[in-house]
């Protein structure tokens, strides 16, 4: 038995529409000009967790659609995030992803320095200039929410709430990890690239359909008891109750065998794997052994990386370590078959033998996720391609019409 595990199935309505997006969305840079604007930049999108910055002075930083964040804990402990802008002339103020200023952020470029609370300590040669109001002339601060010691950002005011009351109706399921005293095993990765659109990636990861066949290592773990629900209000909830019985392959085997050595608290932690995914673009795992994040950070309308990190309990031990080592190569593995799958998949939309798609009850999650997008950006509801310079346009003329119907 899988003790506390939930799994109220939602089930998609009778007659849905089982068609995809069209496939010039995936490959339209206009399109993705106005993806970057009213999703990306308008999101919360997940930056860190408070142990990635454990010091005064502790940072991250990173990149998204032309936007630059940074992520810092002040002299007073407190964690504050801006924009990773120079007020003089626009410079990056830190160009690593990840380090520690002791008492001052100093802009690589002309030398302007900044407290860690963001406010101006001094421009060089500051007599070349008029006189700088301190905080006028500081960092501009980003909109920041800390959910269960998770860090989250906006560049942009958008349609989203707040993260707690995004996440609210999983509040009580997730405090079980009681994830906030985690610490990080290693810095956040952001390496893994390649020539595939964004939503490509988002729809392989968005149902369980395929993990019997392309999965064998997730599905010896949990294929037979893994279910996807629909995003409802931007969120969707996947459950992975592991499989009766020990398993057939090494990582597997062995992992469970580590699985059922825990002491409390954490063997009164689900025998599952839980996904949360926020849309546009990020899911959060929880794992009885590590709580994970991944996101997609598009480069281009062809080009995205996948930035992802895993973190491990304060208290962890022997036991739970080895655990985690387990968890994280069987994860490492479905990452590398994820990413296959996503390059097949997108380059499969060229080919002229593809008229469009059907989805199995098992896929309705793809389909509320796209038709979220097309909830924000209704020209996705056109079947043919805009006319290069109209996309806008149209865009915006198909605001009032029905789903598929602009």
């Amino acid at each position: 038995m899988n003790p506390h595990v939930t799994n109220a199935k939602l089930e998609p309505p009778s007659n849905w529409d089982r068609s995809g997006l069209p496939y010039w969305t995936y490959f339209n840079e206009e399109l993705f000009e106005l993806e970057a604007e009213e999703l990306f930049r308008k999101h919360w999108q997940i930056a860190c967790h408070t142990s990635d910055i454990p010091k005064k002075g502790s940072y991250i930083t990173f990149d998204l659609v032309g936007e630059r964040a940074l992520i810092i804990r002040d002299d007073e402990n407190e964690i504050r995030a801006f924009h990773n802008v120079c007020r003089h002339r626009g410079s990056r103020v830190l160009d690593t992803s990840e380090g520690r200023c002791k008492s001052v952020i100093r802009c690589p470029f002309h030398g302007w320095s900044y407290n860690l609370d963001g406010s101006l300590r001094g421009a060089a040669k500051a007599n070349s200039f008029p006189a700088l109001e301190h905080r006028k002339w500081g960092l501009k601060p980003l909109e920041m929410e800390i959910w269960r010691g998770f860090v989250f950002i906006r560049f942009k005011p958008g349609p989203q709430p707040s993260v707690a009351n995004l996440l609210d109706r999983l509040e009580d399921e997730v405090s079980r990890y009681n994830h906030v005293e985690l610490l990080q095993t290693a810095p956040i990765d952001c390496s893994s690239s390649g020539n595939v659109n964004w939503k490509s990636i988002r729809d392989v990861d968005n149902e369980g359909y395929h993990v019997a066949r392309a999965h064998p290592s997730l599905n010896d773990l949990y294929g037979k008891n893994y279910y996807d629900e629909p995003f409802v209000n931007g969120v969707s909830r996947s459950i992975a109750p592991f499989n009766e019985g020990s398993g057939k392959l090494w990582s597997v085997i062995h992992y469970k065998k580590m699985i059922d050595q825990f002491t409390s608290p954490h063997n009164e932690l689900p025998r599952a794997w839980l996904y949360i995914g926020i849309f546009p673009n990020f899911v959060l795992g929880f794992y009885p052994d590590v709580v994970t994040f991944y996101q997609e950070i598009p480069f281009s309308v062809k080009e995205t990386a996948i930035r992802s990190s895993t973190y491990k309990r304060a208290d962890e031990n022997r036991t739970m370590r080895l655990a985690r080592y387990l968890s994280e190569r069987i994860d490492a593995t479905a990452i590398a078959e994820d990413w296959h799958l996503s390059i097949m998949w997108n380059e499969g939309m060229k080919s002229s033998a593809n008229t469009g798609i059907i989805l199995s009850d098992l896929e309705y999650g793809v389909r509320t996720h796209h038709d979220a997008l097309r909830e924000i950006l209704p020209v996705m509801n056109h079947e043919i391609e805009p006319t290069r310079g109209t996309l806008l346009e149209r865009n915006n003329s198909a605001q009032n019409l029905p789903p598929n119907k602009a």
